[in-house]
């Protein structure tokens, strides 16, 4: 079998712990029920608009935080609430040090991410780790439009049957698929690590 000379990964759930662990974690704190963060986003149609617009770059990180702690109830600042929805998901070091082992052995390293917010990101550390960064806000697009995942092979010089996509939403992982790229729903670092060795050609 051939093996795919380049990888692409998300950010936020795959490079780091659960996002959705830490909504919750941040529902416990904020004293709201567990599961009405990841819900607002599911099923409110405001709430979608809103973090789209943060994704995009088109809404800036304050209006969101206004808006978004609106939707929550009258109890919930919006000071610092990105970082309080966030705070939680911590970096995956199993992960980190994957992908770091993946470029020093030749593999064409990216990254695909939605963001919340510039300044979210480590620069130094995504220089460390990666051959092509594709953010959304600063390229106005965000998983799971086609157009982002075109960047981000591009962004690695390869073509997108070249490339595996991982991703923690299964939703984001369709579109890559559908143009070629192989895919992979992550889960935990010792699953997604075990399944992308094979698949790049590195030794177990």
């Amino acid at each position: 079998m051939a093996h795919h000379k380049g990888l692409l990964v998300d950010y936020g759930g795959v490079l780091t712990t659960d996002v959705f662990a830490s909504f919750d974690a941040f529902c416990a704190r904020e004293g709201l029920p567990a599961g009405t963060v990841k819900e607002l986003f599911r099923t409110d149609p405001t709430a979608r608009q809103l973090l789209a617009g943060l994704e995009e770059g088109t809404l800036g990180d304050a209006e969101f935080e206004a808006r978004f702690a609106a939707l929550l109830g009258p109890r919930i600042a919006a000071e610092g609430l990105i970082e309080r929805l966030m705070g939680e998901a911590g970096d995956d070091a199993a992960m980190l040090g994957f992908v770091r082992a993946a470029r020093r052995a030749g593999i064409r390293t990216g990254l695909v991410s939605n963001s919340w917010g510039l300044g979210r990101y480590d620069r130094a550390l995504l220089v460390e780790l990666f051959d092509g960064v594709v953010i959304s806000g600063e390229v106005g697009v965000r998983k799971p439009s086609p157009q982002i995942y075109t960047l981000g092979a591009e962004a690695v010089g390869l073509d997108p049957q070249e490339c595996v996509y991982v991703d923690d939403l299964a939703g984001n992982l369709k579109p890559a698929r559908a143009m070629g790229m192989t895919t992979l729903h992550h889960r935990d670092a010792a699953a997604t690590i075990g399944a992308l060795r094979p698949l790049l050609g590195l030794a177990p």
